[in-house]
């Protein structure tokens, strides 16, 4: 009964080694980290998907005018990466064809450019705090073993003031090393699921963005022609 009371987790907490104890907080921060830019990612992958549906739906109307279209999107002020690479195209095609004797295809790549540019600023975005992610999943089971083998290590060297070694006087040692191995754990399995499933996410969101330059470079080409 006293030794179950003395392995108690708020207990094996507390009495931990100063050493451990950094480490415990340093996951902890860790996980608490995570889970908010898990929830933010979530929101923000969510988000860009309906207003990309919505302007596909716009776009792809028979009878949508580009002008109107481009003029409703240049007033929003909250814009998805399909409406941002649009606008930078057609700024770029509009410019350029308004020129006199304004080649077709110097108009064409000219706005495929900035489309890509506006792609790549897309992308980044949606790829950002993913590398946190990465990184707790990597590193947080390593601090926690770090925590582990530091533990285990004053168990022993707390033998060595001992008589008669027994179970009960290198359990809370032990048990406290395992600690930080679990809180490790419990960083780095969300914080991996959540960085592969946003990865996959963020690289259909642009392959969507690929194929609508393309289709939208296929429309400028037609204009032009």
């Amino acid at each position: 009964m006293e030794l179950s009371q003395d392995l108690s987790l708020l207990t094996l907490v507390l009495e931990a080694s100063w050493v451990v104890k950094i480490i415990m907080l340093l996951l902890l921060l860790a996980s608490l980290a995570s889970w908010w830019l898990i929830f933010y990612k979530y929101v923000e992958l969510w988000r860009e998907r309906r207003r990309m549906q919505s302007f596909e739906a716009a776009f792809w109307k028979p009878d949508e005018d580009l002008r109107a279209l481009f003029k409703k999107i240049t007033e929003a002020k909250d814009k998805s990466g399909l409406e941002e690479v649009f606008r930078m195209g057609y700024t770029a095609y509009r410019s350029l064809i308004a020129q006199p004797g304004a080649d077709p295809q110097a108009v064409l790549e000219s706005a495929r450019r900035a489309m890509r540019a506006a792609y790549q600023r897309e992308v980044d975005q949606l790829e950002s705090y993913l590398p946190f992610l990465a990184t707790v999943g990597s590193v947080s089971p390593y601090v926690g073993l770090l925590g582990t083998v530091w533990g285990i290590m004053n168990s022993f060297r707390a033998l060595s003031n001992v008589a008669q070694a027994s179970l009960a006087h290198v359990a809370p040692g032990i048990a406290e090393a395992l600690i930080a191995t679990a809180i490790g754990l419990f960083a780095a399995i969300p914080a991996v699921v959540a960085y592969n499933r946003f990865t996959h996410d963020v690289d259909r969101l642009a392959n969507r963005l690929e194929v609508f330059m393309e289709e939208f470079s296929i429309i400028l080409q037609r204009k032009l022609h």
